[in-house]
């Protein structure tokens, strides 16, 4: 957030303001109460991904009638700039009346949208922010604040700023809801098929264990020793009976006509089982005896389970008659047995997945004024983060149905009674940010096929491995596929006529292994077991994972120990564990992950990962990220429209310049210079040495701001070169240009990848600020399909620097360590600020989705730049 005072510094926000297309406004007014109100703030966001604020301008106005005026000109009266309010009429009183143009009023477009697609209930601002954009922590009471008093509070500014920001957010929804995207229909034989609620619990169990439900309908149920098969159905059907009996039967309702305050919940839960025991379970139990007298103990197992279970609905039938009467409350309780739902989720990447499922059970808590789900289990999951998931799916699916939150709980009766319940709150969060790409991800998993590279993962939890109902088929099954893809082709006899300077046509790297987990990882995955419980905070040890530079200890928390509870202790374990840096600590599918630093710190070096090696001028291109924790190279393909521009972040002794000769390098060993040039902008004129002269670059090392502005002009230039190529041939984008003219490689045209460290040394002058922040902005939105990338690194993220164009246009993010937590936040968007916390030395964080990856970024040294390059050292 830039809050802004003087006037000089209010007059330049207002010229970058009247550059971008679309602005979401607000206004404070002060005096409001009186017959003569004047505008105190103008409040402006020009980034609609922003949900902290960072990017929002306060300006301070209030008796400066001049600075309004410039506000009006510039930005209010410029019909190229689309200015969105909230409720357009009341702050144009203020700004510009009629001479405003082009000017969107989300109260109005609200206004437009039926209730019942809304959901909200009311059209305030801040409301819809909370029910239809799911921010938290909203504060509606400062708006009635003095706006005419001085200084302001860090209340009133955080107030003013979060304004824009839930606009935005908003005024997308809005649209969204106005104007949904159509549904091409799909032939029946492309449809992706439905996931039913069962195999998504399972998929955060096991992915191979999906796999095989999912493509041969495998059995999925977890089964510890010494339980007992083929109670689940007997369960089920008693719990069904249970409230058909009780809603049916006369005699329950008579348990229940004492006034409430005269009932007691063991009486009544002991009337219950006997009335069950005699009506229901015993006829079925001799029923079943009849036909297999082997099941008589586990039923009568059974049974001492199922009374949990009915004391449970005696607390609720008490619980519910004090606001109902006697013969209400059974049928007001149980409302439906075994409820169908259905909904198709909106995916990551754009696309919709149909869920289906049965609940087995719907109540009401009159207490708690909600309905519950329950799901009956016979036994006590081996994994309560699934369950979780899946209760979260059934009731967000019968929220959407009905219209009303929903709670869930969970009912085990093996091998004794458990009781697990879910607020509204902790399903909804979990459907949001765990469920779409947990989807995605089984779409994925469900597509593969034997033979093809990346097969399901195994399970994060190896335990469950023991009790898997599909072990020995999951180890043909994917070991075998895992085998057939890593085994190695006989090395070929080098040819003596190959010249010695020809890279290989093939790539020859050698398999560099997962660390096992050591002796010593496992002491230090202990020690911190112990000192988290010597915090009172009860977690169980599910394995390490030691990567090149931190080991990843997974931890599970034990029930009723809150996720919020391990995060909170990071510094606590700096000080205990003698870290170095704080250790990161994030909530992952199942488990918490504590990362900290590996004693014996490992180097990847470049060439263990990746060898020389010659593509054509239509593969992919990509460029090395890092090692992550498992030991395999992650890599970015440009083409993607994810990661087709980068921003890079780190600073000094954070391992960027290595990341960026890396990086550069993982392109020049595979690409000929006829197929790729590359563009390097060096003003520490220390970074690319190496690099100077070799055949590759498009242009000499850039090291000057003139000179860089020049050339990324010239850059803007060739992409419209290259689009008027495109149209002329009927192509759209390099790679079908290239195609076309695969006989003629002389027609074909090279990717250029633009490589700009330290991005913040050309910040300075406004000059040279406002000219490169064009021509990247044009680069970004649209030189992708030209094969124009742009790579841009700076040690120092900060706000003035990385401004909204400049994170706005370039989607794939790179954090080393950051030098504060501001700077981390900037590079990897919202709150993540994690990157002030580790370890430096190419230590670092890749955004590839929702959550950052942590990785090592390749080492090359100067000798192996000129062995692989084969340029004299």
């Amino acid at each position: 957030m830039s809050y802004l005072t003087k006037a000089a510094e209010i007059r330049t926000i207002i010229s970058q303001l009247a550059m971008y297309p679309v602005l979401w406004l607000d206004t404070e007014i002060a005096d409001w109460w009186t017959p003569n109100p004047k505008l105190s703030l103008i409040q402006a966001l020009a980034d609609p991904g922003d949900r902290t604020g960072s990017s929002s301008y306060i300006l301070d106005v209030l008796n400066q009638p001049d600075l309004v005026q410039l506000f009006i000109e510039q930005i209010m009266a410029n019909p190229q700039i689309e200015k969105v309010f909230h409720n357009a009429s009341f702050d144009l009183k203020y700004l510009g009346k009629h001479q405003a143009c082009n000017v969107t009023c989300t109260l109005k477009i609200a206004k437009g949208i039926s209730l019942a697609a809304l959901g909200t209930s009311n059209l305030k601002l801040k409301t819809l922010a909370e029910e239809l954009c799911q921010f938290t922590e909203v504060d509606p009471e400062q708006q009635s604040s003095n706006w005419g008093k001085r200084p302001l509070s860090d209340r009133q500014l955080l107030y003013a700023k979060m304004d824009t920001v839930y606009l935005a957010h908003v005024h997308r929804r809005l649209l969204d809801l106005k104007n949904p995207t159509p549904v091409v229909p799909v032939p029946p034989s492309q449809k992706a098929p439905s996931f039913s609620v069962t195999k998504v619990r399972v998929a955060f169990e096991c992915a191979r264990l999906f796999y095989l439900a999912h493509h041969f309908n495998s059995p999925t149920l977890f089964f510890p020793k010494g339980q007992v098969l083929g109670l689940g159905k007997a369960f089920h059907d008693l719990s069904d009976r249970f409230a058909n009996l009780a809603l049916r039967e006369p005699q329950f309702q008579v348990l229940l006509e004492p006034e409430p305050d005269q009932l007691q919940v063991e009486k009544i839960a002991s009337q219950l089982q006997d009335l069950f025991y005699r009506l229901e379970f015993f006829p079925y139990l001799q029923a079943a005896i009849q036909e297999d007298p082997s099941k008589s103990q586990a039923l009568l197992q059974l049974w001492e389970g199922l009374k949990g279970l009915i004391r449970r609905w005696a607390e609720l039938l008490v619980s519910n008659r004090r606001s109902c009467k006697a013969s209400e409350v059974i049928s007001k309780t149980f409302l439906a047995q075994e409820i169908k739902v259905q909904h198709s989720f909106p995916l990551p990447d754009g696309n919709q997945q149909l869920v289906q499922g049965q609940l087995d059970s719907l109540v009401y808590d009159f207490t708690h004024h909600r309905l519950c789900v329950v799901e009956y289990k016979t036994y006590q999951s081996p994994d309560p983060s699934a369950q979780l998931a899946q209760v979260a799916l059934y009731s967000y699916m019968l929220r959407e149905k009905v219209g009303v939150p929903i709670n869930s709980a969970v009912y085990s009766v093996l091998p004794d009674w458990k009781e697990l319940t879910f607020t509204w709150d902790e399903l909804e969060q979990t459907v949001h940010q765990l469920i779409p790409h947990k989807l995605l991800q089984m779409r994925q998993w469900a597509n593969w096929q034997p033979g093809q590279p990346d097969p399901p993962p195994s399970t994060s939890q190896p335990h469950l491995c023991e009790i898997c109902p599909q072990r020995i088929k999951c180890q043909t099954y994917f070991e075998a596929a895992s085998v057939q893809l890593v085994v190695k082709p006989e090395p070929q006899k080098p040819e003596p006529q190959k010249p010695v300077s020809q890279p290989p046509q093939t790539p020859s790297v050698q398999p560099v292994p997962v660390a096992s987990v050591s002796a010593e990882t496992e002491a230090i995955a202990h020690q911190l077991v112990t000192t988290l419980r010597a915090f009172n905070i009860d977690v169980d040890y599910e394995g390490a994972i030691a990567g090149p530079a931190v080991i990843r200890v997974k931890l599970k928390p034990s029930l009723g120990v809150k996720v919020s509870s391990i995060l909170r202790s990071s510094d606590d374990l700096r000080v205990q564990l003698s870290l170095s840096a704080s250790p990161l600590i994030a909530p992952q599918a199942g488990y918490v992950s504590v990362d900290l630093p590996r004693p014996d710190r490992q180097t990847a070096h470049f060439d263990q990962y990746l060898q020389p090696q010659q593509l054509s001028s239509t593969d992919p291109v990509r460029i090395a990220i890092g090692v992550n924790l498992e030991g395999q190279l992650v890599e970015a393909d440009l083409s993607d429209p994810n990661t087709c521009h980068f921003l890079v972040g780190g600073t000094t002794g954070s391992g960027k310049s290595e990341f960026l000769r890396s990086l550069l390098l993982s392109l020049l060993i595979r690409h000929s210079p006829q197929q790729l040039k590359i563009v390097l902008i060096d003003p520490k004129r220390v970074t690319f040495p190496e690099f100077e002269q070799m055949p590759w670059l498009y242009a000499p090392v850039v090291k000057e701001s003139d000179r860089a502005i020049e050339l990324m002009e010239t850059l803007v230039a060739e992409m419209d070169r290259r689009y008027q190529r495109f149209e002329a041939t009927g192509c759209n984008d390099l790679s079908n240009y290239n195609q076309k003219f695969q006989q003629q490689p002389a027609q074909q045209l090279p990717r250029i990848v633009c490589i700009f460290d330290e991005y913040a040394d050309f910040m300075v002058e406004k000059e040279s600020r406002n000219a490169l922040e064009l021509s990247i902005k044009r680069l970004g939105a649209m030189a992708r399909a030209a094969g124009i990338h742009l790579i841009v690194a700076t040690q120092r993220p900060e706000a003035k620097v990385v401004t909204p164009i400049i994170r706005s246009n370039l989607p794939g993010r790179v954090a080393l360590r950051t030098a504060s937590e501001a700077d981390s936040a900037i590079v990897l968007g919202g709150r993540k600020t994690a990157a002030s916390d580790l370890l430096g030395k190419g230590d670092l964080l890749y955004l590839a989705g929702a959550h950052p990856t942590r990785l090592q970024s390749l080492f090359a040294s100067g000798i192996q730049l000129s062995q692989l390059l084969q340029i004299s050292p």
